[in-house]
């Protein structure tokens, strides 16, 4: 006979259920896999009160153990977000390995939850590098970062230049040469990204999300939208939200 029966399985939701308990849903769970990959390191500690929290999931009566299950089961997916980014296949593995060595040494709770922390914030620490690897110059890789922490608002090469001390046409030519792109296509790029994961990961209407990413009306980001991919915002949500796979985001 299985061990696993529906007559299992469904005292368990049960019981869950009677407790006010809930696994995450697997939108959380790719929306922090998708940060590790993306190298966002301002995420981290949200990360971590997940792991922490009581949406992880019970894999042990107990708690030590517990914990080892579910670090376990998160580096795994952890290392196969990365590779999907472009780390190196080794490299991901034997630093996985590192880590559930030391893992086997950890003798009580918040010893495990430290190692947690200190492998999610080596993993995307590492994507972040990754991310930026061909990109050799020290202006283009700050130029990167000062695009990244202010897509709330409106971006121009003038104010980019001035926070880097270059002027505007140095900057441009030097942005083209390294990346392919003009700043202001990377710029929409990235906007054009962080649009995707608020659709596919919050409950903000398009008009929330417009203005969020410094859009001047709703019209025009669904315009912008749609050109970058092919479709609308609202088609995009109805058809992807809490759709998981990677590829089917590339519309």
């Amino acid at each position: 006979m299985p061990y696993l029966t529906s007559k299992k399985l469904y005292y368990q939701q049960f019981l869950r259920r009677e407790n006010s308990s809930r696994h995450h849903r697997y939108d959380e769970e790719l929306k922090l896999y998708t940060q590790i990959k993306n190298g966002e390191l301002d995420q981290v500690e949200n990360i971590i009160k997940l792991f922490t929290s009581n949406l992880s999931g019970h894999l042990s009566d107990n708690p030590i153990r517990n914990y080892k299950f579910l670090f376990v089961a998160s580096i795994t997916l952890t290392t196969r977000f990365c590779i999907e980014g472009g780390m190196d296949e080794e490299e991901a593995y034997t630093s996985s390995d590192l880590y559930i060595q030391k893992l086997d040494q950890c003798a009580n709770l918040p010893d495990v939850v430290e190692l947690y922390r200190d492998m999610i914030y080596y993993f995307t620490n590492r994507m972040k590098v990754v991310r930026k690897k061909k990109i050799t110059s020290k202006p283009i890789v700050l130029c990167m970062d000062y695009i990244y922490y202010h897509l709330h608002e409106k971006i121009t090469v003038a104010d980019i230049a001035d926070h880097l001390n270059l002027s505007s046409n140095y900057l441009c030519v030097l942005f083209k040469k390294e990346t392919g792109q003009t700043i202001s296509e990377y710029v929409t790029g990235q906007r054009m990204e962080a649009a995707k994961n608020m659709l596919l990961y919050s409950d903000l209407s398009y008009a929330e999300i417009a203005s969020t990413l410094s859009f001047s009306t709703q019209s025009y980001f669904s315009y912008v939208f749609k050109k970058f991919y092919g479709t609308t915002p609202q088609k995009f949500r109805y058809k992807h939200y809490r759709d998981g796979s990677p590829e089917k985001w590339q519309l």
